[in-house]
Parts: structure tokens; C-alpha cells; sequence
């Protein structure tokens, strides 16, 4: 099936979004037992972690880990919004610099300025934009950002993102302070998230069983496995381990002198969706195929621009002295095996 679909159901009772194009599963999102990601807590500080740089704190959802002690003391509140996943038995990593995101709108409590996403290149768009910005934002010191999503956006509905957004961060930033950790704003849920980061056009079924109609219970089942086929008869295993995610390549029946290259750039570009789908991160360590050294270069070109449309935090580290490629990449999803528990 061509085109771009979003399915719009449930997995297992729990709440599921799941993005198709050209009959190819892109993305999928579901809900779990853990918190949501981008919440908002008023957390009390409960003892630093010397030799770490950080803090524990105390939330509602248990102990949240905050990379920064600087000024911080024990029982004192502040503000921190959840950017990641916690392995089994760590703490919750949260960050201070909370952000209030939608689907047109950021607003950046702390980072003052008006900011327009550098993809809209029509002048008379982004003049439209900067009046929105300016009139939305009028006497307040925090700052915006304008997402690439307002190009060709109702401007009403984008004034009224900017508004929501803007009143949210105000009541949240006058609640800061208080003697008990509490949970102000609850990070969106899958149907939400969908709406708010899938923004380019497509068709959208919100049916139940439109999992099924759509073909993505299938493309579920296939993630059960470590094995994933590559073009030309090439394939990898995804394996999670408790230290990293070791994948290996394999060129299979192909013996050609550049069997290993052609494996590798198959690699390289189904990777990052396929790290996306399995919720997988932390160290990535890639047991590449056989390949000249010159090629590396051609290589991590075609991982860098597939990461860039992946639009998960993702560092190419570099190659190892036995010849492995790594990566580190931030835990932003629950692994997809939560889904089958």
C-alpha cells in the first residue's frame, strides 16, 4: 500500500499509534506502566551522588536521577520534565530545562527569544510566523520556537497552540515551589504524540483493529525476532544484552568482492528504524561485514543522514581497534518487548 497511514488503536488493552508508509512499518508508540515521557514534576531534591555530577530526587513516580548539583540542596523544589527511559532498578532521568511542546509550538521557559524552524524558507511565511510569535508571546520573558509543522498551517490554529502552550508554562512555572513532589503535567500519550510529531500529511484510521487492516500486527510479529532481512540476501541480528546492543552483519549467499559494502550500506540505512521500532539504546556496537577500510567514510555518511530523519539523540562514536562500529544512542522508548509481557 502506498502512501502514509497512521493506525490509531490498542495492543494487548493498552493504548497504541503506528505509522505506515508505503506499507512499511516507520514507527510505533504504546503505552506502558512507566512514565510518560516529556512529564512534569515539582521533585524534591533527596541527596547528591558524589563522583556522578548529579542528584537523586524525590517525584511521585519514584527516584528520578538529575544530571546537576551545582546550587542544589537536599529538601529543596524544583521543576524537571522526564527525557528518557529508566533501565530495570535506575533512577528516572529528568533534566531542569523543561519544555512545553505541541504540534506548532515550543515554549522555552528560561531560553528567552522568538525562533522560527530553519526548513520554512518563504519569507512571506515566516513574516506571517514572526507576527504569531510576537503577538502570542507579547510581554512575557520566555522564549518560542515555531516548528516546521506551521508551514502551510492554519495561522489560527497555530495562534492557538502558541496561546495553550503559553498559559500552560505559566501556571506550571507559578507552581514550582512547594514542600511535597507532585506530577504538574503529564506527558502525552500515544494517540497525542502521534498527532504532535507525525505532521506531514496522511491518512489517519482510528477504527478498532485498524492494526490489523493496516497490516501492523505483522510487521509486530517480525520484531519477535533478532533476525531481520537486508536487500541482495544480506542480513543483521539485533541482540540487547544488559551492557549494549550487539548487531551483527552478514552478507549471506552473496561471495562478490563487494558483498560486505553493499550489506554494510543496507545496514546503515535500516538501522536507526529499526533501533526506533525495538525501543532499543544505550551502547550500540555494529559487528560489521567485511569491508574495505577506505569505505568506512561512505559508510558513516549513510548512518549519519538515516539518523537524521530518525530524530532520536544519536552519537556516532566511531570505529573500535577490532574493527566494530559504535554508537550511543538515548533512551527515549520502552523496548517493544513490554508490548508481549
Amino acid at each position: 500500500m502506498k502512501g502514509r497511514q497512521i493506525a490509531l488503536d490498542h495492543l494487548n488493552g493498552v493504548e497504541a499509534a503506528a505509522l505506515m508508509v508505503d506499507g512499511r512499518l516507520e514507527d510505533i508508540l504504546f503505552e506502558t506502566d512507566a512514565p510518560r515521557l516529556g512529564t512534569i514534576y515539582r521533585a524534591i531534591v533527596d541527596r547528591p551522588l558524589k563522583g556522578q555530577g548529579g542528584v537523586i530526587l524525590k517525584t511521585p513516580d519514584g527516584n528520578a536521577f538529575l544530571k546537576q548539583s551545582k546550587g542544589l540542596a537536599p529538601g529543596q523544589s524544583l521543576l524537571v520534565q522526564i527525557t528518557g527511559h529508566a533501565e530495570d532498578g535506575k533512577a528516572i532521568p529528568v533534566t531542569s530545562k523543561v519544555l512545553f511542546k505541541s504540534r506548532y509550538a515550543i515554549v522555552t521557559p528560561g531560553a528567552p527569544g522568538r525562533n522560527i524552524s530553519r526548513s520554512i524558507k518563504d519569507d512571506d511565511v515566516r513574516d506571517q510566523l514572526a507576527e504569531i510569535a510576537h503577538e502570542g508571546m507579547a510581554g512575557s520573558d520566555m522564549g518560542l520556537i515555531l516548528r516546521s509543522s506551521c508551514f502551510e498551517a492554519d495561522p489560527d490554529e497555530i495562534a492557538e497552540d502558541v496561546d495553550a502552550m503559553r498559559q500552560l508554562a505559566e501556571q506550571v512555572m507559578g507552581d514550582a515551589h512547594g514542600i511535597e513532589a507532585e506530577t504538574l503535567v503529564e506527558g502525552d500519550s500515544p494517540h497525542a504524540l502521534a498527532w504532535r510529531e507525525w505532521v506531514d500529511p496522511a491518512g489517519v484510521d482510528t477504527t478498532e483493529g485498524s492494526f490489523e487492516t493496516h497490516g501492523v500486527m505483522d510487521a509486530l510479529d517480525a520484531l519477535r525476532t533478532p533476525f531481520v532481512a537486508l536487500t541482495g540476501g544480506a542480513c543483521m541480528y539485533i541482540e540487547p544484552t544488559r551492557a549494549l546492543v550487539a548487531v551483527d552483519v552478514n552478507t549471506g549467499g552473496d561471495t562478490s568482492p563487494a558483498a560486505g559494502l553493499k550489506a554494510n550500506m543496507a545496514v546503515a540505512r535500516d538501522l536507526p528504524r529499526q533501533l526506533r521500532l525495538r525501543g532499543l539504546g544505550g551502547q550500540i556496537t555494529v559487528d560489521v561485514a567485511p569491508m574495505p577500510t577506505k569505505e568506512r567514510r561512505v559508510f558513516e555518511s549513510t548512518m549519519r543522514a538515516a539518523l537524521k530523519k530518525d530524530g532520536i539523540d544519536t552519537v556516532l562514536v566511531g570505529w573500535t581497534p577490532l574493527g566494530h562500529f559504535e554508537l550511543q544512542r538515548k533512551r527515549e522508548r520502552q523496548p517493544i518487548t513490554g508490548i508481549w509481557k
